[in-house]
């Protein structure tokens, strides 16, 4: 019996220690995992494979394939100030980022959420927050 069990367990313990590590294989794919402000100023020739735009829908324009979209939007809003700010963002899922333009005609990098229906909050790189609403 116990000849019975070692042989059992040095069996198993060469099948699994002579076993060859598998290579960790990534799926190619052109969506990218974050999204960053400088996303909209391109459509990468992928993503114009995919490019459709309806003009029923809020968003300007969208890439990719169905469950992995990635839309672009023209947004506007307020800055914590109360001033008013207007932009350009893409966003796939929840997520997004985009650049804004404040009252002095300066560009400003944020990234985006949605909290609403249409609505978004948004944060630039200093921590300043924003208001936002897609058009």
């Amino acid at each position: 019996m116990i000849k019975k069990l070692l042989f059992i367990h040095l069996s198993f313990w060469l099948i699994t220690s002579c076993k060859k590590e598998q290579p960790n294989i990534q799926t190619q794919t052109f969506y990218k995992e974050v999204i960053t402000p400088d996303d909209i100023k391109t459509i990468t020739p992928e993503e114009a494979k995919t490019y459709h735009k309806d003009l029923k829908y809020q968003y300007e324009y969208r890439t990719g394939t169905s469950g992995n979209y990635e839309y672009n939007y023209e947004i506007n809003g307020v800055d914590q100030e109360g001033d008013s700010v207007s932009g350009t963002i893409n966003i796939k899922g929840k997520y997004g980022a985009g650049i804004i333009i404040n009252k002095d005609k300066k560009n400003i990098d944020i990234q985006v959420e949605w909290v609403d229906y249409g609505k978004l909050k948004g944060i630039d790189e200093v921590g300043n927050n924003y208001q936002l609403e897609a058009k």
